[in-house]
């Protein structure tokens, strides 16, 4: 499978389930859940990625968490009936498994280890977002633009993002124009190439060496809380 949590849950919990799982793709911009909406369903990216939103006052969003094919969106909803905190919001077009939440919870409740696997990934989720409110505060813009771009690379398993320079832009909490300096600066040295809303990662090496270290502490909060790995 495509989906590393996908692929931990327990043998037993996955044959309960398999029956109930949809393959879809989804476009760029559809909107899993908004804030207050009960969480009906549970997502799994295998080639692309949700982004969830806080929206401020003045209609500002601000992302807390990506996932990608590393996690699911909305997998709360397998310890009982919850609500979204977040807009979870496609980012990145790509295949998804969709699973009617109801159905993890009752495999949950017939299967400790799946619960247990559920709690550790929410663990995981509240890490990277301790680290993202971190990592916004204190690092610089560029350094946080090749953060997001290796994060979101290896969260959707390819070095070719389909992503406007307004996106970015809204995930970093920057103006559009500093993101096209930062991406000028990037391609004069060889780190990507960008034209026409498509972001092409050259030399990996040197975006890894670019960014500041909360992506590697987020990995870790991965491997250390969960029994799934960011895929590297």
């Amino acid at each position: 499978m495509g989906n590393r949590l996908l692929a931990a849950l327990p043998g037993e919990s996955l044959l309960l389930l398999e029956n109930h799982m949809r393959q879809v793709t989804l476009t760029q911009g559809f909107v899993c859940c908004e804030p207050g909406d009960a969480i009906e369903q549970v997502y799994f990216p295998h080639t692309g990625m949700i982004s969830c939103l806080i929206a401020t006052g003045d209609g500002q969003l601000v992302e807390t968490s990506a996932i990608g094919r590393e996690g699911a969106v909305g997998i709360q909803a397998g310890l009982g009936n919850r609500t979204s905190f977040t807009r979870a919001i496609v980012q990145i077009a790509g295949k998804f498994t969709v699973l009617p939440a109801y159905r993890l919870e009752d495999a949950a409740k017939r299967n400790p280890a799946l619960g247990d696997l559920i709690i550790h990934y929410i663990e995981a989720l509240w890490a990277e977002a301790q680290q993202t409110t971190v990592c916004n505060a204190v690092h610089d813009g560029a350094s946080r633009l090749c953060r997001w771009l290796w994060q979101a690379s290896d969260r959707v398993g390819s070095d070719q993002l389909l992503l406007t320079q307004e996106t970015l832009a809204e995930m970093l909490g920057v103006r559009r124009t500093t993101v096209t300096l930062l991406a000028q600066e990037l391609q004069k040295k060889g780190i990507l190439r960008y034209s026409r809303g498509k972001i092409t990662i050259v030399d990996r090496r040197a975006l890894e060496a670019s960014a500041c270290e909360c992506y590697g502490v987020i990995g870790r909060g991965y491997f250390a809380r969960s029994r799934t790995a960011l895929p590297r």
